[in-house]
């Protein structure tokens, strides 16, 4: 019997879109901004660009190699790296990331349920009528507020996963990668046109060059720049894992790190206000 082949990324701007969709997360548009504005506003751009190149040409790279050399997720590929030592144990230790990845995957599953619930009031016009959105969010977020939603974002997850690599997450990512940053463009003029927004990018991008000096600003761009490229992680060894031989590791390593840096860019700018 013939032994059915392992599904790949058929593109390799399917493999990139779908590496972005994976790093691409809070840690872009909610912390970026904040720890722009408190530790030196562009001033800060300074050693996160510095750690992006870094770490992108570093352990971006590393990882989608390691993970398309051993054609497995970090839980094999660990354990096939011990054995060819001559060693045991290295199951165990990807299992370290996984546990971790299972953790923020289950702190994503909650935004999104809160996104389908928004998602829903707004096409059906209702969010439109409230009147206080905190109190609409609290409802939202407390006492089993959402389950449901909770749920269905899960069912949709899991059927996009039924597809496989390359007629589901490569399919998806392509449509909405590109949404992504569509509907952060159109937030952005919407945000420049608001009261206030002069003041926000003056707060946001007027350099405070002393910073610079602070050891916590290089130690927090370090870290923006580690989670901010979902490093540590088990998505980009396994996404690797699906990466054809023929495609260059190190071209796709460059385009996740500067598309991830362009999506906290823009994070940046429409949170301003």
């Amino acid at each position: 019997m013939e032994k059915k082949s392992r599904d790949q990324f058929r593109t390799r701007l399917g493999f990139i879109v779908a590496c972005i969709g994976s790093a691409v997360g809070m840690g872009n548009i909610w912390m970026f901004p904040y720890r722009t504005g408190a530790f030196g506003g562009a001033a800060f751009l300074i050693p996160y660009f510095i750690f992006v190149i870094l770490l992108g040409f570093s352990g971006v790279l590393g990882e989608m190699a390691f993970g398309r050399v051993m054609r497995t997720g970090p839980t094999g590929a660990f354990g096939k790296t011990m054995e060819m030592r001559g060693k045991r144990g290295g199951r165990l230790i990807g299992l370290i990331p996984v546990i971790g990845s299972l953790g923020i995957a289950i702190g994503y599953s909650v935004v999104v349920g809160w996104f389908l619930k928004y998602l829903s009031a707004a096409v059906s016009g209702t969010l439109g009528q409230v009147e206080d959105m905190g109190a609409y969010f609290a409802s939202l977020s407390g006492s089993f507020g959402s389950v449901g939603w909770h749920m269905l974002g899960l069912a949709l997850t899991f059927l996009i996963m039924l597809f496989g690599v390359s007629s589901g997450i490569e399919k998806m990512n392509k449509i909405m990668m590109p949404l992504f940053f569509v509907f952060f463009l159109i937030l952005l003029f919407r945000v420049a046109s608001l009261p206030g927004a002069v003041e926000g990018y003056k707060y946001l991008f007027i350099p405070r060059w002393e910073l610079l000096g602070n050891v916590k600003t290089w130690v927090y761009a370090l870290g923006q720049a580690f989670f901010s490229l979902s490093l540590a992680g088990s998505g980009t060894i396994v996404y690797g894992s699906y990466l054809s031989d023929d495609a260059d590791v190190v071209t796709c390593a460059r385009n996740v790190a500067f598309f991830d840096t362009c999506a906290a860019l823009l994070a940046d700018r429409k949170s301003v206000v």
